[in-house]
């Protein structure tokens, strides 16, 4: 039986009796994906692969704590994650809403609140596409799942963390991290025509 046949549990547990194939095949089965997740967050490619390789360092020296009871996958992931969130925390970057205060509730108060990015030189045909594009991604939002849209909307709107949604959602913070992940994959197919040239 080849270790691409092997499943993740069977593969960390070969790791932990220090079989170094076993922690390739790992590798080459997360590798793009764990890629994928940090270089949407810092959108530095070179940056994404220094913290995808200290990604799987970290995983692979801490593979005692895994716990099996959950997905090996999403124990990665939150690895990655956590250690992405914590680059980006020392970068210190301030954030602002441009949509408008949280607590604005109905339209004109968010209208009120928003910041409008203008230069001497926009043209209110830019203007109208940023607003049609808004618009766009508000409705992809609209048309996800209920889950699906308070996980995402708990996590980039209101900038909570996977932890706390678990706790206001209350399911396992797998499941918000599940939640949120095929929310993105459903809004990147919904607007992808927004990518295409």
């Amino acid at each position: 039986m080849s270790y691409k046949d092997h499943s993740d549990k069977d593969l960390v547990e070969l790791c932990l009796k220090g079989d170094e194939r076993a922690a390739r095949e790992l590798l080459v089965r997360f590798e793009r994906p764990v890629f994928s997740l940090i270089h949407r967050m810092v959108r530095d490619r070179e940056l994404a692969e220094d913290l995808a390789q200290e990604t799987f360092v970290r995983t692979l020296n801490n593979l005692k704590r895994y716990d099996p009871s959950y997905k090996f996958s999403s124990w990665l992931f939150k690895i990655g994650y956590n250690l992405t969130i914590d680059h980006l925390r020392k970068k210190e970057l301030s954030v602002v809403s441009i949509q408008g205060a949280p607590d604005a509730l109905t339209s004109d108060q968010q209208a009120a609140t928003a910041i409008t990015l203008t230069t001497p030189d926009e043209r209110p045909d830019q203007l109208l596409e940023a607003k049609q594009l808004g618009s766009e991604i508000e409705q992809a939002i609209d048309a996800l799942r209920p889950e699906y849209q308070t996980a995402i909307l708990l996590r980039h709107v209101e900038g909570y963390s996977y932890e706390e949604i678990s706790e206001v959602m209350d399911v396992p913070l797998g499941t918000v991290k599940t939640y949120i992940h095929r929310a993105r994959n459903e809004l990147k197919e919904t607007l992808v025509h927004l990518t295409e040239p």
